[in-house]
């Protein structure tokens, strides 16, 4: 006998976890070791298809990492993604518990592959580039207050710049750190580094926030960062091509990192080159830049190869 496919879904907030079971079930236990226990032993039996999670700012890494290390089929998605799914199907309300059964539902649906989560030096890594940026974001809003302060308010503002400075430089040397200490995190820098027009900005950004890197197609990669322009296409209407979605912070870097691809990569530069003189918008052609750097570490990293030159762009979508 078959046994039946169940979907579940988990609405996670600080107070507790609203889990809901299609085709059908409702429960709620905390959000803490007790609860997240009681949960994993209620779901081993009935041996869940697919568990569908909301990316919630880092309060779903404790359950995520639970259910992971049990063995269940865990996913974590965009929280946009879900609202997206909810508005299409109608509906519009929004409480834990509906939040879970819409999980559920999105799960038995669209049925998105469970990939293998980050490792812990993983997660170690991508909280070091988040403390970075968020470093930078506040280094930048104080320089900007400066100008207009008044005098007195300027000195407390150049002393908070000052050890913000220092402290991005000690966020710098962390990750350095970090990625030198692990001989798998070294091997993808060197082979990530071996690239003109990649430094230790994107290579960090690729290692913490993209750890499916070299092991997807160049279709599935371009698609997760958000680079894949896709189409916008109704009965005889053919809409103008766009890339949106993925993953921003990926995203950013790796616009940086293919506008100094473009001049100092001598393949990036050519094909920038070519596609302008074809009378491609010079931001498009960029974008193209960005997908095509991405697709050639990827296969750098699938095959452990590091740079060459002559990589054909057939070659480098494999």
């Amino acid at each position: 006998m078959t046994q039946p496919l169940l979907f579940v879904g988990i609405d996670v907030s600080k107070a507790q976890l609203d889990v809901a079971l299609r085709p059908t079930g409702r429960f709620v236990v905390p959000n803490d070791d007790a609860g997240i226990a009681e949960l994993l032993e209620r779901l081993q039996a009935p041996s869940p298809t697919l568990i569908i999670l909301e990316a919630t700012g880092g309060i779903e890494l404790p359950l995520t990492g639970a259910l992971a290390a049990a063995g269940l089929p865990v996913v974590v998605v965009n929280p946009r993604q879900i609202r997206d799914f909810a508005k299409a199907t109608g509906q519009l309300a929004k409480t834990d518990a509906l939040d879970a059964q819409v999980l559920a539902h999105f799960a038995e649906v669209v049925r998105p592959t469970p990939r293998p989560l980050p490792d812990v030096e993983t997660q170690e890594l991508a909280a070091l580039v988040t403390r970075r940026r968020q470093l930078i974001e506040m280094l930048t809003a104080e320089k900007n207050r400066i100008a207009s302060a008044r005098m007195g308010i300027r000195k407390q503002l150049r002393a908070h710049i000052t050890w913000l400075e220092r402290a991005l430089d000690q966020a710098d040397t962390d990750l350095a750190k970090a990625i030198r200490q692990s001989p798998v995190w070294r091997e993808k820098e060197e082979l990530l580094r071996s690239v003109p027009g990649i430094g230790p900005v994107l290579t960090t950004t690729l290692l913490a926030n993209l750890p499916e890197l070299g092991t997807l197609t160049h279709k599935q990669i371009a698609a997760l960062v958000g680079v894949a322009p896709l189409n916008r296409d109704s009965g005889t209407l053919r809409g103008k091509r766009a890339v949106w979605g993925g993953r921003a912070q990926v995203r950013a870097a790796l616009y940086m990192a293919a506008l100094v691809a473009a001049r100092f990569n001598p393949v990036i530069r050519a094909f920038y080159q070519r596609l302008c003189a074809a009378g491609k918008a010079k931001k498009v052609a960029l974008v193209a830049c960005m997908r095509k750097l991405l697709t050639i570490v990827n296969a750098m990293l699938k095959h452990r190869t590091p740079w060459r030159q002559e990589v054909e762009p057939t070659r480098a979508g494999a």
